[in-house]
This record gives structure tokens, C-alpha cells and sequence, in this order.
């Protein structure tokens, strides 16, 4: 069984303070759906709200279509995995998957044999005797999966359960989680600050900012048309190119910054709809790191423009090129790691490209790295 999921304009305050306002969205059945957003967005509030810990100071959650009002967290048709995990150290795994069967008074065998098959979903067949502190990170992780699936919740909730492992395993575990919600079939909330996440492993994903929805969408939707600027530089790396509009055709804008005249498209409100925008408005041009190229014979795009390059990082697969225009505005670049950039050398002037396509023009606000 699995349920949809809707919050219908809710809020929770604590005294004069929203912790989360106004918030109105629609989880699809089955769905693995994320709240993204940085420390103290308000996605774990809602996430309270949702399992019944914390009561919404206005609107209602709905689970299956039913208002969870008056409604406990032990009657509730989710389950809830929490950050620490919260495994008992000296029970055996099998007993730490059971133990909510146990808990509402299923018999011994009926548990052990419901343990076993949660093993085996989890690709821990017969690790059921051990002890938790002789599984590694990413077995209690699984662990801990396994035991809030025992009672066959209709959905599943995730508070930035991989947020304590390290890189590898971190990336491992989300393929491992995004193969179990499939397998299972429920729907998975899932709660991180962490973008790598959320795009991998999601159906959709909801970014979050101050308590309100800054935007929902698919992953590369919220990707490659962010509807606010906070949602351009938290979801990726972007580049803000700070401007004026000279001038407007349908859907594509000329903007001036920096001496430069650059065309890109206006970027969206909602899904079918974009920001409509006037000669003399104060706008930000955003291009991706990934979409910018050196100019030569095999890139002649549409915009160009002259920058000093300062540094050059290595990172495995790529080199971060961080250059600047006119001493005050920083671009950053990226190319693979097989391509030679010997002539990038510090301080030397280089001409970059980019297309119109690939870059969106937003009204002016704040930053997700303001």
C-alpha cells in the first residue's frame, strides 16, 4: 500500500516565528519526493508535520486523502527514519527490524520470519544474529530502512538519514535507497540539504527557503529553469551576471552587465509561464559553469565575452577555471580534466562563449550564497 500525500497551506510558528509559511503542495503516491533547502529552511518542520510530531499552527495534512488532524504519530500510516538512526545497540539486527512488530504483539516467529524477508530486500540475508556494531555504516543505514518498512507503511519518511557517511558510501546509499523505494513501492519524503542528493535519487523535488516554497518540479526542470535566483545558485553552480534589459523579443532579453551586451532567455514564474520583463529593469543573467566554453574555430556560440583567469582547481574529473571581468565580477568555467589548459595561465586574458540557450534572465533577489 502506498498513500499521496498533501499539505494544504500550512504553517507552524514558534511564537512571532514561521518555521515553515504557507505551504501548499502535492506528493504523489508512490512518489520519492525531496525537500531541499539549506539549515533552518523549515523542511524538517514539515516533515514533523507530516509523522505527527508537531501540529500545524494553520492548514491541514492530508495522507490518503484523510485531514491527519487530532491524529497521533503511532497512528499514523508513515514511518519515520531519523538522522542518528536510533538502532538498539544490543539487540541483534533481525530484533531491531522487528521490534515495532513486537511492539503491537506479533508472535516471535512471525517476527523473525518478516525480519528475514526485509533482510533479503536489503541485501542482508543472514546478517540477522549480528549485532548492530558489527555491520558497517552503510548496513545499519540499511538497517534502519529495513526496520521502519516492518510495519508496511503506506509512506516513509527520511530526515538526512545519509548525512553522517562519508562521500563514497553517501553516494553509494543513494542508489542502494532510490533501488529499495522502487521495490517497495511507497512513498518516499525525503529531507537533505545536500542538491547531489536530492536530484538522484528524486521524482521530484521542492526547494525550500526561510519556511516558504521557493519552487517543485521535476529535477532537471528546477535545474535548468529555476523560477528565483535563491533556486539558480542553491541547486548547482551558477554564474550571476548582474544587469539591465536594453531590450525584449518574445522570450528572449538582451542584457548589458559589465560592458558586455549578453541574450538569454526569461526564465519561468511556473512551468507555462515567464517573467515578463521592460527596458531598464534590473535583472540577473545566469549561465551555468558547465555551458561556457573557450572561444575558437569549433565554438562560435552566440554571446562572448573577454575575462582574466586568477586560478585554476583541480578536482579529479574536472578543472574549475575562476577568472574575472573589469577586476569586479568573478566567473567560474568548467572543463573535463583531459582537456589541456596549458595556455590558461594566471592572469591572461581569455575569450569565453556561451549560448543564448543555456542562459536565463531573472528579476533581481537575493542569493543562495548571499
Amino acid at each position: 500500500m502506498s498513500a499521496d500525500v498533501e499539505l494544504q497551506n500550512v504553517s507552524v510558528t514558534f511564537g512571532s516565528f514561521y518555521a515553515a509559511k504557507n505551504v501548499s503542495v502535492k506528493i504523489k503516491e508512490g512518489e520519492f519526493f525531496s525537500f531541499l533547502g539549506p539549515s533552518g529552511c523549515g523542511k524538517t518542520t514539515l516533515l514533523r508535520a507530516i509523522s505527527g510530531f508537531l501540529d500545524p499552527s494553520e492548514g491541514k495534512v492530508l495522507i490518503g486523502g484523510q485531514d491527519m488532524a487530532g491524529i497521533g504519530p503511532n497512528k499514523r500510516p508513515t514511518s519515520l527514519i531519523f538522522q542518528n538512526l536510533a538502532l538498539f545497540p544490543l539487540m541483534s539486527v533481525a530484533d531491531n527490524i522487528a521490534f515495532s512488530l513486537e511492539v503491537r504483539g506479533v508472535g516471535k516467529a512471525e517476527r523473525r520470519k518478516r525480519a528475514d524477508e526485509l533482510l533479503e530486500l536489503i541485501a542482508l540475508t543472514g546478517q540477522g544474529d549480528k549485532k548492530v556494531h558489527e555491520l558497517s555504516g552503510g548496513q545499519r543505514q540499511r538497517v534502519a530502512i529495513a526496520r521502519a518498512l516492518a510495519i508496511e507503511p503506506e509512506v516513509l519518511l527520511l530526515d538526512e538519514p545519509l548525512s553522517a557517511l562519508d562521500l563514497k558510501l553517501r553516494q553509494k546509499m543513494r542508489t542502494e535507497l532510490r533501488a529499495i523505494q522502487k521495490r517497495v513501492g511507497i512513498t518516499f519524503i525525503y529531507i537533505t540539504h545536500d542538491q547531489g542528493e536530492a536530484l538522484t535519487m528524486s521524482d521530484r523535488v521542492a526547494v525550500m527557503n526561510e519556511g516558504e516554497l521557493e519552487q517543485v518540479g521535476l529535477c532537471d526542470d528546477v535545474y535548468d529553469f529555476p523560477h528565483t535566483p535563491f533556486v539558480a545558485t542553491f541547486v548547482g553552480e551558477n554564474n550571476p551576471f548582474y544587469g539591465k534589459v536594453i531590450s525584449v523579443e518574445g522570450d528572449m532579453v538582451k542584457v548589458e552587465s559589465h560592458g558586455n551586451i549578453f541574450s538569454a532567455k526569461a526564465g519561468k514564474i511556473e512551468d507555462k509561464h515567464i517573467h515578463k520583463f521592460s527596458n531598464g529593469d534590473d535583472v540577473i543573467m545566469f549561465i551555468r559553469p558547465e555551458s561556457i566554453f573557450i572561444k575558437n574555430e569549433n565554438n562560435k556560440l552566440d554571446n562572448n565575452f573577454i575575462a582574466k583567469v586568477n586560478t585554476i582547481e583541480f578536482e579529479g574529473n574536472l578543472k574549475n577555471i575562476y577568472l574575472s571581468i573589469n577586476s569586479n565580477m568573478n566567473v567560474r568555467f568548467s572543463v573535463p580534466n583531459a582537456v589541456d589548459t596549458s595556455e590558461l595561465s594566471n592572469g591572461k586574458d581569455v575569450e569565453l562563449t556561451f549560448s543564448s540557450q543555456k542562459a536565463i534572465v531573472l528579476p533581481r533577489g537575493s542569493l543562495a550564497v548571499d
